[in-house]
């Protein structure tokens, strides 16, 4: 049986129809959730979710307040308990979201160093890997996005509010993702050392030490440096960087005794 262009024309009306006023029915439903409902209402409600653990439920009812009551009286704190569900629902995005509106719209509010570190954390988690914790991969080897965005934060919070209650635990991830951030700038050096762009490992490794002068990738980064300049065949220069490593690093895997041993480029040791 052959359906003529002009009925599939209408069924397909039909259904398009259908599907809009579905949605339409969904979002007035939604809509009218909290429909009259009382800013103190929806507080106390989202207050008593948060203390249940009942994080999605408080959502619900912090982004209404936020909507319906933006300058209500509880709307800056429930701004700030918006990052804390969001975060705790692992929203991480949504949390780092969250956190920034609120640092723009109240710079100067006594919370707001609350905000940044949360923003930070946010980030951290993002950086993580289940893995991680059991040592069966290098977190410097992933995409660091997350974790440079955390570094940054953190930062940001000990700079800015240096008396933060949560300026101590910043500080402590501050070094351990200085670390991280190091190592990974020496994985990209390592490949351009294999790879023969000996120009960029030494610029990598000259980056590591200006801007992670207090990481342990330090030393090794002066390795990197040594043996991007022998790939140049700019030995005057290696030897003075080799000169340095060995003042400060003389247990380098790189080292023996004085002598410098390159890993990729081929070349004949170096002696300082």
């Amino acid at each position: 049986m052959r359906v003529s262009p002009i009925a599939t024309r209408l069924v397909a009306l039909l259904l398009v129809t259908a599907l809009i006023t579905g949605c339409a029915g969904r979002s007035a439903t939604e809509e009218d959730e909290f429909e009259g409902v009382a800013e103190q209402q929806l507080y106390d409600e989202a207050r008593d979710a948060l203390d249940g653990g009942r994080y999605t439920t408080a959502i619900s009812r912090l982004e209404a307040i936020d909507t319906r009551y933006p300058f209500g009286r509880h709307a800056e704190q429930a701004q700030l308990e918006l990052i804390y569900a969001y975060y705790e629902t692992q929203d991480w995005e949504a949390a780092r979201a969250a956190a920034s509106r609120f640092i723009r719209l109240h710079p100067t509010h006594p919370q707001a160093d609350y905000a940044l570190y949360m923003r930070g954390l946010a980030s951290w988690q993002a950086g993580r890997f289940s893995l991680e914790r059991l040592r069966l991969i290098d977190i410097s080897k992933r995409d660091l996005g997350a974790s440079r965005d955390a570094y940054n934060d953190f930062r940001e919070l000990v700079s800015r509010y240096p008396a933060s209650e949560y300026a101590p635990d910043a500080e402590q991830r501050i070094v351990y993702l200085r670390n991280v951030l190091a190592r990974h700038e020496l994985h990209v050096a390592d490949f351009y050392l294999r790879k023969g762009a000996y120009l960029a490992a030494v610029e990598r490794g000259r980056w590591v030490i200006e801007n992670y002068p207090e990481s342990e990738a330090t030393r090794d980064a002066l390795a990197v440096m040594v043996e991007g300049y022998l790939g140049l065949d700019m030995r005057d220069r290696a030897r003075e960087v080799l000169q340095v490593l060995i003042e400060n690093d003389p247990g380098n895997d790189r080292l023996r005794g004085r002598t410098f041993q390159p890993q990729h480029v081929r070349t004949q040791s170096l002696s300082a």
